[in-house]
C-alpha cells in the first residue's frame, strides 16, 4: 500500500534587520557618521511641495520652506541643498518623497535627475510615526518630521523603475478595463429604457449585445405594435436587407412577444432616443476595446508572459492584464513576493495565547494585481480540468468558497512565475491538456479582425517567446490548419494560408506532411 508522506511547510527565515530591505540606510550612515548623513524629507502637494533639510539624529539643517512645482523652483531647491551639504559637511544624504497620488511624481523626477538617491515614503508609514510624536496635531511640519522619522528607520522605501514598454502595456491594460466599466455601465442604462419602452423585449434574448438581430429590429420598429404589424415575413426581409444572419425561430418568438407585449411607458418614444444614443456610445467604446486589445497583444508576445497561454483558461485578454499589472518578472524574487504584493494571504492577530492566524485578507494591498489574479482563478477554475477538480474536492470538503477562491488564485501566482521567470512551458498537472500559444493568438486575431501584416509580426515576435523545445509541439496545429486550408482549395483569398507557411518555417517546420486518415 503507497504511504504519503506530508511536506512541511517550510517556515520564513527571521528578519535580519527590523528595516524594510528595500529602506535599510544603516551601512551608509555607519559610514559617514549620523552627523555626516543628511535626510532631505519632502510633503508633496498638488502644485507645491514642502520640504526640509535634517542629519541623521535629527538637527534641522534647512528649515522647512515650500518650493513651487517648476524647474527654476526646483533648481533652487537644489542649489541650496548642494550649499548646506558643503557647509555642514554632509557627505552622503537621500531624498524621502511621500507617496501623494501622482502628485510626487513631478518631485521625484526633479531629485532624481540631479543625481540625488530618491526614496518613497508610503502615507500610511508617515502617519504612524507622525500620530505618536504629534496626536490629533496634523500640519505640514509635523509630516514633515514623521517622514524624517521613517526614513531613519528604513521605511524610506527604493522603488524599482518600470521601462517604457511595461509602463505602457499597464497604462493600456488599465484603460481598457476603464472602458469595459463604462461599457458595462452603458448596458444596464440601455435595459432600463428599453424595459420602458418594449416591456419584455430584451428578455428575448439570451445574449442582448451579441444578438445581430435584437437592436436593429428595436431601432427600426420602435414599438410591439410596429413589430407585430412587420410580422415574421416583414422583419426577415428587413434583416435580408441589412445583410444580418438569423433564425425563423428567433423572429418568431419575437412576434408572439409583439403580439401580447404589455403597454410601454408614456414617453416610451423619448426612453427609446436615449437608448439609442447610450447604444451609440456602447458600440464606439466596443470599437476602442478592440483596438486596444489588438495593442495589448502585440506588447504581449514580446514579453515572457505570452507564456501564460499554454495554460487552459488563460486568453490573450487576462495574461495581458497579468502582464500589465506585475511588470518586468525580475522585480519578484520568488512567487509569495508576488501574493504578498496582492495582498493574496491572510491577517493575522497574535498576543500571548491569542493566536487568530486566519483572519480576513490584508487590506492594504496592490488591489488591482489581486483583482487581476483572482478573475485569472475564476477562469481557471471554470475551464481548466485540473483546477475544477481541485475546487469541487474542496468544496467537497465544505471549504469557505472564498478560501477556494484564494487558493486557485495562490497556485496559479505559483505556476505562473514559474514559467514567465523561467522562460519555459510549466510542467504541471494543470497543463496535461495543454493549449497551444500561437494557435490561441492565431485565433485572437482572426475575432479581432487584426490585419495580416500585423498577425504574421505577432506571431513571429511571439515565437521568439517559445523556448525552441516547445517548437515542434506548437507546430502541430497550425499545420493542421494550413493543412485543411489547402484541402479546401482557393474559393476567395485565403490569407491565413498565405502567412502560416512563414510561421511555421520559423518553428524548424519547413513542409506538411499529410496524416494517415486511420480509416
Amino acid at each position: 500500500m503507497a504511504t504519503f508522506r506530508t511536506r512541511k511547510r517550510s517556515r520564513s527565515p527571521r528578519p535580519e534587520v527590523l528595516q524594510k530591505p528595500r529602506g535599510v540606510i544603516h551601512p551608509r550612515v555607519q559610514k559617514v557618521g549620523p552627523e555626516h548623513f543628511g535626510i532631505v524629507s519632502v510633503d508633496c502637494a498638488k502644485a507645491r511641495s514642502k520640504w526640509m533639510l535634517a542629519d541623521f539624529y535629527g538637527k534641522v539643517l534647512i528649515a522647512p520652506e515650500t518650493v513651487q512645482h517648476s524647474q527654476s523652483q526646483f533648481a533652487a531647491a537644489i542649489a541650496r541643498i548642494r550649499q548646506a551639504m558643503r557647509d555642514h559637511d554632509i557627505r552622503d544624504l537621500l531624498i524621502a518623497v511621500e507617496r501623494t497620488g501622482r502628485y510626487h511624481l513631478p518631485v521625484k523626477r526633479a531629485f532624481g535627475q540631479a543625481g540625488f538617491e530618491v526614496r518613497i515614503v508610503h502615507p500610511f508609514t508617515s502617519k504612524q510615526f507622525r500620530q505618536p510624536a504629534d496626536p490629533e496635531n496634523k500640519t505640514d511640519d509635523t509630516d514633515l518630521a514623521a517622514i524624517h522619522r521613517a526614513a531613519t528607520n528604513g521605511f524610506a522605501l527604493l522603488e524599482p523603475e518600470w521601462d517604457l514598454q511595461a509602463r505602457e502595456l499597464q497604462l493600456l491594460v488599465r484603460h481598457r478595463r476603464d472602458l469595459v466599466e463604462k461599457t458595462s455601465a452603458l448596458q444596464c442604462q440601455i435595459r432600463e429604457h428599453l424595459e420602458a419602452a418594449l416591456p419584455g423585449y430584451a428578455a428575448l434574448f439570451d445574449k442582448l449585445w451579441e444578438s445581430d438581430v435584437a437592436l436593429p429590429l428595436a431601432r427600426h420598429a420602435g414599438s410591439a405594435a410596429a413589430l407585430h404589424q412587420l410580422g415574421v415575413t416583414g422583419m426577415a426581409k428587413l434583416l435580408h436587407q441589412q445583410d444580418r444572419r438569423f433564425q425563423q425561430r428567433t423572429l418568431q418568438r419575437i412576434a408572439l412577444w409583439a403580439c401580447q407585449a404589455a403597454p410601454a411607458d408614456a414617453a416610451a418614444v423619448r426612453h427609446l432616443a436615449i437608448a439609442w444614443a447610450l447604444d451609440d456610445d456602447r458600440l464606439q467604446k466596443e470599437r476602442q476595446i478592440q483596438a486596444l486589445e489588438r495593442e495589448i497583444a502585440s506588447r504581449l508576445v514580446r514579453t515572457p508572459y505570452i507564456l501564460l497561454l499554454s495554460l487552459p483558461g488563460i486568453h490573450v485578454v487576462s495574461a495581458g492584464d497579468y502582464a500589465g499589472e506585475m511588470g518586468p518578472i525580475r522585480f519578484y524574487p520568488n512567487a509569495r513576493a508576488i501574493t504578498g504584493r496582492a495582498g493574496l494571504y491572510p491577517s493575522r492577530y497574535q498576543s500571548d495565547r491569542v493566536d487568530h492566524a486566519d483572519g480576513p485578507l490584508v487590506r492594504r494591498s496592490n488591489r488591482k494585481l489581486r483583482a487581476v489574479l483572482l478573475g485569472i482563478a475564476d477562469n481557471l477554475r471554470k475551464c481548466n480540468r485540473y483546477f475544477r477538480a481541485l475546487a469541487e474536492r474542496w468544496e467537497a470538503a465544505n471549504k469557505d468558497p472564498r478560501d477556494t477562491h484564494v487558493k486557485i488564485g495562490m497556485r496559479f501566482s505559483r505556476i505562473g512565475f514559474q514559467m514567465v521567470a523561467g522562460g519555459q512551458v510549466f510542467r504541471h498537472p494543470c497543463t496535461r491538456e495543454r493549449s497551444y500559444i500561437l494557435e490561441k493568438l492565431l485565433a485572437f486575431h482572426r475575432e479581432h479582425d487584426t490585419t495580416m501584416a500585423q498577425t504574421l509580426a505577432d506571431l513571429e515576435a511571439a515565437v521568439v517567446q517559445v523556448p525552441a523545445s516547445e517548437h515542434a509541439a506548437e507546430a502541430a496545429p497550425l499545420a493542421q490548419e494550413l493543412e485543411k486550408i489547402r484541402g479546401r482549395g482557393r474559393r476567395g483569398p485565403q490569407p491565413i494560408g498565405d502567412i502560416l507557411p512563414l510561421v511555421l518555417a520559423r518553428l524548424g517546420v519547413t513542409s506538411v506532411q499529410s496524416q494517415a486518415s486511420g480509416s
